[in-house]
């Protein structure tokens, strides 16, 4: 990761997110696939207490976000508080928690084994079970969309709890690499359909629908909502959309070189803009069960030292440097290719 030291400086006017637009999303993409970490360990950044994280710390993990929109922090110092968990998001902007209902009181919420009378034991992050790809929060409005999450692992399981993260900015490249049209079917309002939720005061949830890819129109931020679920999921029921979901279902299954796949241990933690993740299934040790804490919030990381977003639609767009290899640029291709690889920039 040293080679991330040096920020090569692109001048661009144009939107990488217009899909006509395709000098600037041509530009954008090389210098993505630049900066894109080939290993879990050019996440990480080891940290002395993530609490009260030094200046070069910070400043660590924040090229990692802006490169990859996630970090990871390693620290011997194992803070079983989750004023710890909070410290480490507001080093980072990040202040706007999602105040959820299956959350504690102070908004974080206590990932572990929860029995099914506590009202959390239904809901599948509270059990032991394999959570499928998904960002966080899909089923939330607009006004409540999930731009950035906070990991903190207090104690891992006795075995298992893997974590497969994907940076959701390389599964956009893929999609519109394979076919523009399966991508302008993604950003359409009416793309993902999460149905309501009643209990029994009524309704619990409004249905929910909205775009898998969309931007933000402040920040120029890409944003995804997905999940890989396939109960309690209405699709847009189009052959276009078809197609485009079927891509993403089976290129998240494949065994895909721009997964990064980590199991947290103790005192590790991951800051992310709410990229794609699942996690694979575990087995407890009764005697000190699995425990992390989860902060979900309404703001996004700066992204840049300078609080510039790297995937910024207007003005300076700037790469913080390669993590390993240059990679090439590819060619838009007009119709949908099935067939069609992840980047391997």
């Amino acid at each position: 990761m040293t080679a991330m030291a040096a920020a090569a400086e692109l001048d661009c006017d144009g939107d990488p997110f217009d899909l006509g637009d395709d000098i600037a999303y041509q530009r954008w993409r090389a210098a993505k696939l630049a900066t894109r970490p080939r290993r879990p360990e050019d996440l990480v950044v080891d940290v002395a207490d993530p609490a009260a994280l030094s200046a070069a710390e910070r400043a660590a993990l924040l090229q990692r976000i802006a490169a990859c929109n996630m970090a990871i922090y390693r620290s011997a110092s194992v803070a079983a508080d989750k004023a710890s968990a909070r410290a480490v998001g507001a080093q980072f902007g990040l202040h706007r928690l999602d105040a959820n209902w299956l959350a504690d009181e102070d908004g974080i919420s206590s990932i572990t084994v929860s029995d099914t009378h506590d009202g959390r034991g239904g809901f599948i992050p509270y059990t032991d079970r394999p959570i499928k790809w998904h960002t966080d929060g899909y089923y939330h409005p607009e006004s409540r969309r999930i731009r950035a999450m906070v990991l903190h692992c207090v104690r891992p399981a006795h075995s298992g709890g893997v974590s497969s993260l994907l940076d959701h900015e390389l599964a956009y490249i893929a999609v519109r690499d394979a076919s523009p049209r399966w991508l302008q079917a993604l950003m359409a309002v009416d793309a993902m359909t999460i149905p309501g939720r009643d209990d029994e005061t009524g309704v619990a949830r409004a249905a929910q629908s909205g775009p898998v890819f969309s931007v933000n129109p402040q920040d120029g931020a890409l944003h995804m909502r997905y999940t890989a679920r396939t109960r309690s999921i209405e699709w847009k029921d189009d052959p276009v959309t078809r197609h485009a979901v079927a891509f993403l279902e089976r290129h998240l299954a494949d065994d895909n070189p721009c997964v990064l796949r980590v199991r947290l241990e103790a005192g590790m933690g991951i800051v992310a803009n709410n990229v794609l993740h699942d996690r694979s299934g575990f087995i407890d040790d009764p005697a000190a069960p699995r425990l992390l804490y989860r902060a979900r919030y309404l703001d996004r990381t700066p992204g840049l030292p300078d609080g510039r977003c790297p995937g910024a639609r207007k003005g300076l767009l700037r790469s913080p440097g390669p993590l390993l290899r240059t990679g090439e640029a590819g060619s838009t291709q007009d119709l949908g290719d099935e067939s069609a690889p992840w980047p391997n920039g």
